[in-house]
C-alpha cells in the first residue's frame, strides 16, 4: 500500500528549509540538511527529494546536489544554511546560499552555483556582487529566496533579531556589529539599519544586483498590521496570478507567515499564519497549549497538480538541530487570503492513512505532555522523538502524555496494539486508545526492559475517519516504538 505520511521523506533523513518547486512534471524540495542527532545546524550536504506532479506519495532521493566542499569559504565556514533555487532565463538552475559555521557565526555574503538540471551536480559559479565588482553586503545576507518574474530575477533575503525598541541604541549597533561582521556605518546604514527583509534584482549573469536593495516589510511594527508577527528570516516569494505572497518566518520562532502586495518590492500586507509547528494560533490555541515541542519555522508554499501546499519543518531530538520536512494541504480562498492548517500525520497522503498494519510511532503530529517548550531542552525530561543505535521512537513519555495522530480511516479494526519498554523508573499504569472522542480500549502498561512486541486492546469502533491519540497515565516512563491496527 503506497501511502506518504509526515515526516515525507525517509524517516533517517532530515531536510529542513524546504523550498518547493516545480519544474517540468515533478515537484522538488530543496532545503538545509541537518545530521541525525547533530551539533549544529546544517552539518550535512545539499541533497534533493523530488515526486511527480500527480503522485506526491511517490518521494525520490535524486542525491547529493552540491557538498560544502565546493565553497571556496569551506574552511571557516563548512556548513550550509537555508538554500533557494531559480530557473535563469538561460534555462539553467541556479542554487542560491550563506554558508556559516556554529550559528550565527555566518560569512554573510551570497554563494551561487549552477547547473543544467534541477537535481544534478550543481558547480560553484561567485557571490553575489555589485555593479563594480565589489561583494554585495547590503543587508543582513540570509536565507535567499529567488523569484523569476517573467524573466526580472529577484532575489529576497534578510534577518530581523527582536531589537525593535533598542536596534539604534550603541549597544545593540556593537552587537548587530559582531553578530553580522559589519562596520558601525554600515549597521546604522543612514539611518535605515541593516536588519529586515530585502529585494535586488540581478542582471542576466544571476551574480550582480542592479541596484541597492529595497526593504519590503517595515522595521518597526508596532502600531502596524505585522505587530505580533514581525519577520524574522526565511524569505520566500511565490506569485499568485498578479500578486506578491512573502512567506517568513517570525519573531515567534515557530510559525511561518505570508505578505501580500500587488508589487515584488513594496507595499505589502500581513496576511495572517499559514502554519505553525505547534498549532499555536490554529482554532485560538495559546503558546502555552501547544501540541508539540515548537522550535524555528522555514518553508514555502508551492502549487502542485492544481493543489496548493505549505512546506514546512518539525523538531526531534531535544535540540533545534535535527529538523524533519513535513508538508500540508492549503486552501487559497477567493478573496486571496490563506486559512491556517493543522499539522497532520497525513499530510501528502491526499486523504487519511489506512488503519491497517504498522506504522512507526513517530509520525505523530500531536506530542504533549501539558507544558511543552520552545526551543532547545536538553536539560529537560519530556516526551520527544529520538534515534538511538538506529532506532527511531517516541522516548520520556510520562503520566500526562498525549501522543496523537491525524488522520486515520478506520474499517475492520478489532485489536489494537503498541510496542513500548521502559524508559526511566519503573512504569505501571494505562494507555488509553481514543479515535476522536470514543475511547477505544486501554492497554496494561508494566515495566518491560525490552520492547514488548505486542500490548494489545480489543477495539470496537464505528468506521469512519478519526484522529487517534494515544494517552499515557502512570508511574515513570516508557518509550514507544510503533502502533499497529489489527483487522
Amino acid at each position: 500500500m503506497n501511502q506518504a505520511f509526515n515526516p515525507y521523506m525517509p524517516l533517517n533523513e532530515y531536510v529542513p528549509d524546504g523550498e518547493p518547486h516545480v519544474f517540468g512534471d515533478r515537484v522538488y524540495v530543496y532545503g538545509s540538511h541537518d545530521k541525525e542527532n547533530g551539533d549544529a545546524f546544517c552539518m550535512l550536504d545539499y541533497v534533493t527529494y523530488s515526486a511527480p506532479v500527480d503522485d506526491l506519495r511517490s518521494w525520490r532521493y535524486e542525491g547529493v546536489i552540491y557538498r560544502a566542499k565546493n565553497e571556496p569559504n569551506y574552511e571557516r565556514f563548512p556548513y550550509m544554511f537555508a538554500p533557494d533555487v531559480v530557473k535563469g532565463n538561460d534555462g539553467r538552475y541556479y542554487l542560491y546560499y550563506s554558508s556559516a559555521y556554529h550559528y550565527p557565526d555566518c560569512s554573510y555574503v551570497m554563494s551561487v552555483a549552477v547547473c543544467d538540471t534541477p537535481c544534478g551536480k550543481f558547480e560553484f559559479l561567485g557571490y553575489v556582487k555589485n555593479p563594480d565588482g565589489s561583494i554585495f553586503t547590503d543587508g543582513v545576507i540570509f536565507d535567499p529566496g529567488l523569484l523569476n518574474d517573467n524573466g526580472i530575477i529577484r532575489l529576497y533575503y534578510g534577518m530581523q533579531w527582536d531589537f525593535e525598541e533598542i536596534m539604534d541604541t550603541e549597544s545593540a549597533i556593537l552587537k548587530q556589529m559582531d553578530m553580522f561582521h559589519k562596520t558601525k556605518e554600515q549597521v546604522i546604514n543612514g539611518g535605515e539599519g541593516v536588519m529586515g527583509a530585502f529585494t535586488v534584482e540581478l542582471c542576466d549573469d544571476m551574480l550582480t544586483v542592479k541596484q541597492k536593495p529595497t526593504r519590503i516589510l517595515p522595521r518597526h511594527v508596532k502600531g502596524t498590521d505585522f505587530e505580533g508577527h514581525a519577520f524574522f528570516e526565511a524569505s520566500s516569494m511565490k506569485k499568485i496570478g498578479d500578486k506578491y505572497y512573502f512567506i517568513y518566518s517570525t519573531f515567534n520562532n515557530h510559525e511561518l507567515c505570508y505578505a501580500t502586495s500587488n508589487y515584488p518590492d513594496r507595499d505589502f500586507k500581513y496576511g495572517g499564519v499559514i502554519i505553525s509547528n505547534g498549532d499555536i494560533g490554529l482554532n485560538g490555541r495559546k503558546p502555552q497549549d501547544k501540541l508539540m515541542r515548537t522550535g524555528n519555522n522555514h518553508g514555502s508554499i508551492e502549487q502542485i497538480n492544481g493543489e496548493w501546499y505549505v512546506f514546512y519543518h518539525r523538531h526531534t531530538t531535544k535540540t533545534e538541530l535535527s529538523r524533519q520536512g513535513c508538508a500540508e494541504k492549503i486552501a487559497i480562498l477567493p478573496n486571496g487570503s490563506i486559512p491556517q492548517v493543522e499539522m497532520t500525520s497525513c499530510g501528502l497522503n491526499g486523504g487519511p492513512l489506512v488503519a491497517k498494519g504498522t506504522y512507526p510511532a513517530i509520525i505523530c503530529c500531536n506530542l504533549t505532555n501539558g507544558h511543552m517548550p520552545q526551543g532547545h531542552c536538553v536539560d529537560m525530561t519530556l516526551p520527544h522523538i529520538i534515534c538511538k543505535n538506529g532506532e527511531r521512537f517516541i522516548s520520556e513519555i510520562e503520566s500526562g502524555t498525549l501522543i496523537g495522530y491525524k488522520y486515520f480511516s478506520v474499517g475492520d479494526v478489532s485489536e489494537f496494539c503498541i510496542k513500548y519498554r521502559t524508559c526511566i523508573g519503573e512504569p505501571k499504569g494505562k494507555i488509553s486508545v481514543y479515535f476522536g472522542e470514543i475511547l477505544g480500549g486501554e492497554i496494561t502498561i508494566e515495566p518491560k526492559a525490552d520492547w514488548c512486541d505486542c500490548a494489545k486492546t480489543k477495539i470496537s469502533v464505528p468506521s469512519g475517519t478519526y484522529p487517534l491519540y494515544l494517552k499515557y497515565e502512570g508511574g515513570g516512563y516508557i518509550d514507544i516504538l510503533d502502533i499497529t491496527f489489527i483487522e
